[in-house]
């Protein structure tokens, strides 16, 4: 590798990793001031004393969320069922679909093509979804959330790209051995597709972890309710009350106040929520970065 140590590369270099490194503190600086928040005193952070360390250490915030909040525990394995579920289905579907649409003799290929990158410009809207949903009888179960998501048209693409860049000689291997094309993909090429596949289930997991809109449209129980849906009635709950005590309603503003959660359980509770993924990215970061760079810069 032949370094180019010219002025203009080096100001290349140095603005760069400016740029990096800003980008780097916009994106750290207010996690860690989230986190401290969380696990600061009430009392230090009414009086604005919390940075980017925590003031008056206390696991108050997460002692409510875990122990007194009965709702947060159900919602965050109603979370982790709805990832699962979902992350599983997304994998299962979109590895078939990119498998069989990567053979360029695929009778009706550009067809199919079509069908699949239309809904990146053109959708059904959200009323026909709703009723769609509503009339297959997924209303309020796991369905209802995971079912109308069930292939992405980019990573699709991706699967697509990362297929069509198989060793056409391992597959005809195996068929000389008798295999089928269910059986080369699930024997042969899945097993050696796994920066693909584990990129795209971390997009969809990160997709379905985060998302709240759908199981407000769907979900009738409470008990039905993922986490981050909980988190967002909360912050509305609080702003609610802090409307109040702004109009002067001292009485219903403390109704609301006794059944509210103050900011820091706020925190704790996104804390809470994104603690899984964090955990989870270290074990396909290998993994994600080269699926990334094969399925993109080869498509």
């Amino acid at each position: 590798m032949v370094k180019d140590a010219g002025f203009g590369s080096k100001v290349l270099d140095a603005v760069v990793h400016l740029t990096m490194i800003l980008v780097l503190l916009a994106t750290l600086l207010p996690l860690v001031h989230i986190a401290a928040v969380s696990f600061s005193d009430p009392d230090a952070i009414v009086r604005g004393k919390v940075g980017l360390l925590p003031s008056s250490f206390s696991l108050e915030a997460y002692r409510t969320i875990l122990f007194e909040n009965a709702h947060i525990p159900k919602a965050f394995l109603n979370s982790v069922v709805i990832t699962a579920v979902g992350t599983a289905m997304n994998v299962a579907f979109t590895t078939a679909a990119a498998y069989a649409l990567a053979k360029r003799d695929l009778l009706f290929r550009p067809f199919f093509m079509t069908m699949a990158v239309l809904p990146m410009f053109f959708t059904g809207g959200l009323i026909p979804q709703f009723l769609l949903v509503k009339s297959l009888g997924m209303m309020n179960t796991v369905w209802a959330v995971t079912v109308p998501a069930l292939i992405s048209s980019w990573w699709l693409i991706i699967m697509i790209s990362f297929f069509r860049h198989f060793p056409a000689e391992l597959e005809e291997a195996a068929k000389l051995d008798g295999c089928g094309e269910w059986q080369s993909l699930l024997r042969i090429v899945l097993p050696l597709s796994m920066a693909g596949v584990a990129t795209i289930a971390l997009f969809y997991a990160v997709s379905h972890w985060n998302s709240y809109f759908s199981a407000m449209l769907y979900f009738r129980s409470y008990d039905k309710y993922p986490l981050q849906l909980i988190l967002r009635e909360i912050v509305l709950q609080n702003t609610l009350a802090e409307q109040l005590a702004a109009q002067g309603n001292a009485a219903l503003a403390e109704d609301y106040g006794t059944r509210l959660t103050p900011e820091s359980v706020q925190y704790a509770t996104l804390i809470v929520s994104i603690v899984p993924m964090l955990a989870v990215y270290p074990f396909i970061q290998k993994y994600f970065v080269k699926g990334m760079m094969i399925g993109s810069l080869k498509g």
